[in-house]
């Protein structure tokens, strides 16, 4: 039974309310920073000095911890509130036979408030004014807060990462600030932490374009190779990962202010792609003049490989690594894989690719439906209605294949009429939040939500198992939104040769779409794949 007990439900009701709660503490924290900002000259200075404006600051709510040990007691009357020190407030000094002394976490420092993509503050970011250490101090982990999990200036970054077209990844608030005055607004940073998965999941939700910016020194190119760790399973054929390394003397601010935009523009389209690095990467301390130096290189070379989703990028990166090590591709793979006896790039046709007929359909994990008016099923299992409410089931019973989805992908789902995109954005939002869960946590989540009744609706009589395969069911996936993606695009066709009756220009707009939905058709089913469209005349 995969229903939530009683206790299960009060649980996670208590942990909403609680979440809720901290956020509105912080928040109450951030407004008082802020007033504190206007009062402190030495503060203000600090800001002017890096050249912003108080558009900027009052747009990413940056403030002002004073020097005071207790400053916050004139903002919490109850400064013994546990709430204080749950949210990173204050800290809380036990030491055995003495009484507990509490004090503020954050005091003489400018704050720059940490928010989720909901606008929701979650914590702190404070950069001392005077000598103290540490420098940079960030909110420790909190119910709302995790450093591995969130990106400062995403929320303020989200309409800017798709007129940009791409996120920059930087090394610390300040860049982000700086580079939002300077026209870059699309820039994000992580928090004292390395670059992790989640952080590249949660920007490939907005963007299909990601840039790493780096320092040129070695501390930077370590940083970097975490980096490509973690950008490697995320990095599918339609996706763009590259990594900039600025000149030693140069952070992102310095260098435009000295530069100016354009040349840091170039210096953004000129970045390293992911290939390429990974070679780099894999290369480093490989002498390839000689057979110990190359067989270096395929050894350091394979787990970086394997990282990678299946793919062209994929498939093309073997070919090069079998060149730099003079051994074709098969040979490579022997070595790689020298008990196996099947070639890695021929298992992705372990699974069969879906029939757009309606008499049967092959679905991930063994499943087959039958004609939606039968009343046949396997397993307890019934087609969906639609390709639509499949792609629900997929995503309801494996939500981590949301993650592979491009940023057009989730615009196409997120936009569907109710209650489809309605379900999609509700379940973008639990990503967002707390990472991928299993059917019983949304089940949870979805209580007094509008979409309901159709989500449990969908999701009856259907058999979850713990052998899912998220891999398949993200190939199913993939198939289930080309197709509503070639149907979205044949209507665009149909309304472009309409247009093209009095505008003879919707004709190029015709023409790409025409090829477009031929490439994808050709990739999602190319045994199948034919034209037709309508022919202009």
């Amino acid at each position: 039974e995969d229903d939530a007990s009683p206790q299960d439900r009060a649980r996670a009701a208590q942990q909403r309310e609680k979440q809720s709660t901290l956020n509105e503490v912080l928040e109450k924290a951030s407004k008082a920073y802020q007033k504190q900002l206007k009062g402190s000259e030495r503060a203000v200075a600090y800001f002017k000095g890096r050249g912003l404006s108080g558009q900027v600051a009052k747009k990413f709510g940056l403030g002002y911890a004073p020097e005071g040990w207790h400053s916050l007691a004139s903002v919490f009357p109850n400064y013994d509130d546990p709430l204080l020190v749950e949210s990173g407030l204050v800290i809380l000094n036990e030491e055995e036979g003495q009484e507990a002394k509490r004090y503020d976490r954050f005091r003489d420092r400018v704050m720059f408030p940490i928010r989720n993509i909901k606008g929701e503050y979650i914590g702190f970011g404070g950069r001392v004014l005077g000598d103290d250490k540490p420098k940079y101090l960030n909110s420790p982990e909190t119910p709302v807060f995790s450093k591995g999990r969130e990106l400062y200036g995403l929320f303020e970054a989200r309409a800017a990462l798709r007129e940009h077209g791409y996120a920059l990844v930087t090394e610390g608030y300040m860049d982000v600030v700086a580079l939002a005055q300077l026209g870059f607004p699309n820039a994000v940073a992580t928090l004292g932490t390395a670059c992790t998965a989640e952080h590249v999941q949660k920007l490939l939700r907005f963007t299909d374009a990601v840039v790493f910016s780096f320092d040129g020194d070695s501390a930077g190119r370590r940083a970097a190779r975490k980096a490509l760790d973690a950008a490697l399973p995320l990095a599918t054929d339609v996706r763009s990962v590259k990594f900039l390394f600025l000149p030693p003397e140069h952070d992102p601010d310095s260098f435009i202010r000295e530069h100016g935009k354009e040349a840091f523009n170039r210096y953004v389209s000129e970045a390293v792609p992911l290939s390429r690095f990974l070679i780099d990467a894999a290369r480093d301390g490989c002498d390839l003049h000689s057979a110990e130096g190359r067989a270096h290189l395929a050894s350091n070379a394979k787990p970086l490989w394997d990282l990678l989703p299946d793919g062209a990028l994929k498939q093309q990166l073997l070919t090069e690594f079998a060149d730099l090590v003079q051994l074709s591709n098969r040979e490579l793979m022997n070595v790689w894989y020298p008990s196996s006896n099947q070639n890695t790039w021929e298992r992705t046709e372990k699974y069969k690719k879906n029939s757009d007929s309606p008499f049967e359909y092959k679905g991930y994990k063994g499943k087959t439906f039958k004609n939606q008016a039968s009343s046949s099923n396997l397993r307890g299992s019934r087609l969906p209605a639609s390709r639509t409410d499949h792609a629900a089931r997929l995503l309801l019973d494996n939500m981590a294949t949301l993650e592979s989805l491009s940023a057009e992908d989730h615009s196409l789902l997120c936009n569907l009429p109710t209650p489809h995109g309605a379900l999609f954005s509700w379940l973008e939002r639990q990503l967002h939040e707390h990472g991928p869960q299993p059917w019983v946590a949304l089940r949870e989540g979805l209580k007094g939500e509008a979409i309901e009744d159709y989500a449990l609706n969908l999701m009856a009589g259907f058999e979850l198992g713990s052998d899912t395969d998220t891999a398949e069911a993200q190939i199913e996936l993939r198939h289930l939104i080309n197709r509503m993606l070639i149907e979205q695009l044949k209507v665009e066709e149909d309304l472009a040769i309409v247009a093209a009756k009095t505008d003879p220009s919707a004709l190029k707009r015709y023409r790409e779409l025409f090829n477009r939905r031929k490439v994808l058709t050709s990739a999602t089913n190319p045994s199948t794949a034919q034209d037709t469209s309508i022919k202009p005349k």
